[in-house]
């Protein structure tokens, strides 16, 4: 901050700021595409100060109120196309051939149909592309909410000369806001890129169209330090695929409930603008790392409301049955692998610790994917299929109402109670015994069996066997 006493010729990052605020909200002057940059935490390399200004500049001039994520997908490709390998003849025809032994050794192991459309192959690039508008619908609740608090900021945080041109320009800080945030999205997606090895490997569907996808570079580097030969790997990973997109195809209702939950947890995330308007208060262009520490951090994000977390319970227990449950089927399909255990393990290690970028989408949108409880999903399922059998089991994702709970994640023997009509029959010698309780406690003595007439009558000689006698049989029909 300025304190009026800056040497000659050295620069005031205040008056800087100033300076970049009045090009950026007038139109005057040139803005240096650097310092912006630094704030989205792209890379200072001359192609990407090129699209960092062109996409500002677009944001700027956008006619609408909302975000052009067509930021994001640009910056999430190429992101990806940095380091992607293209798909070879001889990988199509290897993974496809797993696939198909993949499809007919899971048809043993659940009860759900076969695909309508066959799995597609994806290189980096084209897994960002297809999963970008899902990706997007998930980020939009917080990427308003920090567009709205960043406007709000700067109204505060500006010099009183400055409040004309900030009052009329929140619709340009929103889009400008909605672009940084896009950008960063934008990274963290091509990132993701590189560490999936599926279309629904992080537990939710991706893909609009529903179908299941492969992405073989990542496979072979998952692979790559297991003693694990290779197609045993494919074959278990398309297992997994399979399973995860048969899942939703069959209970249709799942993918609505699950991306409507997710988006009505991210609209009730509120930002920290105390946070940030310490951040612009005291803002220098010349060193953004503090701005760029605070968003991929999550500082920006408030603690969770009681509402918010009871809302985020409910996803961990949605998002533990889906993942619980494709372990099992997997586990099931793939018993004929001598290394299925170990590729397993392999996954579930991964998925515990999670990668970079689904660590830095937890912290931009503050979802995190892994479910916590998945130990106790997958046991569940195991349990009920062994009681009830496959079908049964299968049958319990036709409705979100008759979905195990999270009480059942704690004791599944509840639930294989109702399945299996044990418990009408315990309910009913509780009744009896809560009744004669009642009659007890009232000072009466409880009916025996038959005197009340509830037993199962016999007609005028019902009751009147001696003690101990033998009742004697009906006569044949």
């Amino acid at each position: 901050m300025a304190d009026g006493n800056d040497e000659p010729g050295e620069t005031n990052p205040e008056e800087e700021f100033r300076e970049m605020l009045r090009n950026l909200l007038s139109g005057a002057g040139d803005i240096d595409p650097a310092q912006l940059a630094g704030a989205a935490g792209l890379p200072n390399d001359p192609a990407s100060m090129a699209a960092l200004f062109g996409q500002l500049q677009q944001a700027m001039n956008q006619a609408g109120d909302g975000i052009d994520w067509n930021v994001a997908l640009r910056q999430g490709e190429q992101r990806a196309a940095s380091a992607q390998v293209q798909i070879t003849d001889e990988e199509r025809t290897r993974l496809d051939q797993a696939l198909q032994v993949a499809s007919l050794w899971l048809d043993e192991a659940v009860d759900f149909s076969r695909l309508p459309d066959s799995p597609e192959l994806l290189t980096r690039r084209g897994w960002v592309a297809a999963t970008m508008p899902v990706w997007t619908q998930l980020a939009e609740p917080v990427a308003l909410s920090i567009s709205d608090a960043l406007t709000r900021v700067m109204r505060e945080q500006a010099p009183e000369e400055m409040q004309s041109m900030i009052d009329g320009a929140s619709k340009l800080m929103r889009g400008i806001g909605g672009a940084m945030f896009a950008m960063q999205l934008g990274q963290v997606v091509g990132q993701l890129a590189s560490e999936v090895v599926s279309g629904g490997d992080v537990g939710i569907p991706l893909q609009s169209d529903g179908r299941a996808a492969l992405v073989p570079q990542n496979i072979a580097e998952f692979g790559a330090d297991l003693d694990i030969p290779s197609t045993e790997v494919e074959l278990y990973l398309a297992v997994r695929e399979l399973a995860h997109a048969r899942l939703f195809r069959h209970a249709r209702w799942l993918r609505l409930n699950l991306i409507s939950a997710i988006t009505a947890y991210a609209r009730g995330i509120e930002i920290d603008t105390e946070r940030l308007a310490t951040l612009a208060e005291g803002f220098d262009p010349s060193n953004t790392d503090e701005l760029r520490q605070a968003v991929e951090s999550g500082a920006l994000i408030s603690p969770r409301s009681e509402a918010q977390e009871a809302a985020l319970a409910r996803l961990e227990t949605m998002l533990a049955l889906i993942e619980g449950w494709v372990d099992q089927a997997t586990a099931d399909a793939t018993s004929r692998l001598p290394k299925s255990d170990a590729i397993a393990e392999t996954i579930r290690r991964r998925r515990a610790t999670g990668g970079p970028a689904e660590s830095a989408f937890a912290t931009l949108v503050g979802l995190e994917l892994r479910p916590r409880r998945l130990r106790e999903a997958t046991a569940l399922w195991r349990a009920v299929g062994d009681a009830v059998g496959i079908e049964q089991r299968d049958a319990l994702w036709a409705h979100p109402d008759i979905l195990p709970t999270a009480e059942d994640l704690d004791d599944p023997s509840s639930l294989i109670a109702r399945l299996t009509g044990t418990e009408s029959e315990t309910s009913e010698a509780d009744d009896d015994f809560d009744q004669a309780l009642e009659q007890l406690l009232r000072g009466e003595t409880p009916a025996a069996p038959g005197e009340d007439g509830s037993e199962p009558g016999s007609g005028d000689d019902a009751g009147e066997e001696p003690d101990g006698g033998d009742r004697p049989s009906p006569p044949p029909a």
